[in-house]
């Protein structure tokens, strides 16, 4: 099922974003969690929605968005769905702030209108796992990159052949409060690449995952696959699977 776009603005941004089509994919048993899943550069809500919809994960309720058309700086300015402006796919290109607050406020959007029992997760593919990360940052500060408290209460974060935005910032972050520290520490995030990808290399998601056990997310688990180039695989999504069901408690057969 699915539902016509929105603007969404993290406040204090210049600029509203137009959002594109959400695809909802309702869960098959009892809900016991909603997981909003972010596309690549380039793509949409649907493509994903159609691959999680297969998934053996009946108490999960799959939301995926489909990010604002935007001129895209990798290229050249040319216009793509895009979560943010990005000009180098890697942890150590400039941070688009504004773009990366506008779509994680989007994220909390989704998902705060969800039942109060529900547990609340965020993953992404490539520039959609970049997001959720960062997602992930600004849960653990309480606070998107533009200072703003940031609403919801996260359980998992997941990241496929990604980054991680604001690396050099987040240790300064995490450990300006108890409360940031142990947040940090508590969330499980799964961050999975292949070794053979020429788009995000490798080592950019390697570094992610140092990064944040660097700062504090002491609950990391990094998965590397060697011959997965830029895409994704029945194995890795079985990994994901397997995570999910244990990292919030939930059945991978119906109930």
């Amino acid at each position: 099922m699915s539902f016509g776009g929105s603007s969404s603005v993290a406040s204090g941004a210049k600029r509203p974003f137009e959002y594109g089509r959400t695809h909802v994919v309702r869960p098959k048993g009892a809900h016991k969690a909603t997981i909003v899943w972010l596309h690549g550069l380039g793509d949409n809500g649907a493509s994903w929605s159609q691959l999680l919809e297969t998934l053996p994960l009946p108490n999960i309720k799959w939301i995926c968005p489909t990010a604002p058309t935007r001129p895209v700086a990798v290229f050249g300015g040319f216009p793509s769905t895009a979560w943010f402006d990005v000009a180098d796919l890697s942890e150590d290109a400039p941070d688009d702030i504004e773009g990366l607050d506008a779509s994680s406020a989007h994220v909390a959007n989704l998902l705060s209108t969800e039942p109060a029992d529900i547990k609340l997760g965020v993953g992404g593919f490539s520039m959609g796992a970049a997001t959720a990360l960062y997602s992930a940052t600004c849960y653990a500060h309480g606070k998107y990159g533009n200072g703003n408290p940031y609403p919801v209460n996260l359980s998992v974060s997941v990241g496929l052949s990604g980054w991680l935005p604001c690396a050099r910032s987040l240790k300064n972050k995490i450990e300006s409060s108890q409360e940031a520290a142990q947040k940090a520490s508590s969330i499980p995030l799964l961050l999975c690449h292949g070794k053979a990808d020429d788009v995000v290399l490798y080592k950019h998601g390697e570094r992610s995952a140092e990064a944040l056990k660097s700062t504090g997310f002491s609950n990391v688990v990094f998965k590397s696959y060697n011959r997965l180039g830029h895409y994704t695989v029945p194995e890795e999504m079985e990994e994901v699977c397997k995570w999910l069901t244990s990292n919030m408690a939930i059945s991978s057969s119906s109930s």
